[in-house]
């Protein structure tokens, strides 16, 4: 399967970011715009992701909801930038903003600290607290949010250090009337995975750099998606990228899937 550009599909996933947590010269962080008919909503924002938005010429005004999945850098970073972005390029739609409860404060003070006050930027920002199981609701897009272990051992180690720290991690299933769309953004084990694959989804979006490359594979194989693209890809498999396609090709069979690049789009 490769990337399209083809301007009829109402239902598509542009990446504006694909890069795991390590710096590189050619990835930007975690960042997709997922496009459901007119629905546009935007799912991570990593660190670049102001002037890809920009460059993939996105109208700022046509954003219905931001969500993030958990509060690494790698996915959240750019969130204060696109803010300004939004304010600069005069937005003026509410926006709803969906992430884990307890992030919520920080991410306020962040833009308080970074001098985007809400009586600054012109448009409200709802905040929305993501509950784990929890359905929401973002024009015909509903949104489960399932909680996943990516940061439990670092809970384990700094919680009672940081008692205001967020450490909830989320994935999320994305559906409405006519496909399915699972996106793991970061988990901890393939266990994770298991609601996301039970709905046979259409599109199944997985990282590749905190999980069992076999057991990754072995799930995707049993669930039968019917495309996979993968992205997080850790930077020591991508060191032998034909290597990785071919055991990617062996491991899936005929399942088609492809390894994402920053500014791919995928229609699904």
């Amino acid at each position: 399967m490769s990337p399209t550009s083809n301007p009829v599909s109402t239902h598509r996933l542009t990446c504006l970011g694909v890069g795991e947590g390590w710096p590189s010269g050619s990835r930007r962080h975690a960042s997709f715009v997922y496009q459901f008919g007119s629905t546009r909503l935007l799912l991570d924002c990593g660190d670049g992701m102001s002037s890809a938005f920009k460059a993939a010429g996105f109208d700022y005004e046509s954003l219905d909801a931001i969500v993030l999945s958990h509060m690494h850098s790698d996915h959240v970073g750019g969130f204060s930038m696109f803010i300004q972005s939004l304010w600069l390029n005069q937005r003026r739609r509410p926006l709803p903003v969906y992430a884990p409860a307890r992030a919520l404060p920080a991410l306020q003070a962040w833009l308080n600290a970074t001098v985007l006050p809400a009586g600054l930027i012109g448009f409200e920002l709802q905040w929305r607290g993501l509950e784990p199981g929890g359905h929401f609701n973002v024009g015909p897009v509903q949104i489960t949010a399932h909680p996943t272990t990516h940061l439990d051992s670092l809970q384990r180690s700094f919680g009672s250090q940081l008692p205001a720290t967020a450490f909830e991690a989320f994935s999320f299933v994305l559906r409405d009337s006519q496909v399915r769309v699972s996106h793991t953004a970061d988990i901890g084990d393939v266990s994770d995975t298991v609601p996301l694959l039970a709905v046979q989804p259409n599109l199944f979006v997985s990282e590749l750099s905190h999980v069992d490359l076999p057991a990754l594979t072995a799930a995707i194989r049993q669930a039968q998606p019917s495309k996979v693209i993968f992205v997080h890809v850790a930077c020591e498999l991508l060191s032998d990228l034909d290597g990785l396609q071919a055991r990617l090709k062996q491991e899936l069979g005929p399942i088609p899937f492809a390894l994402a690049r920053d500014d791919d789009a995928f229609d699904f």
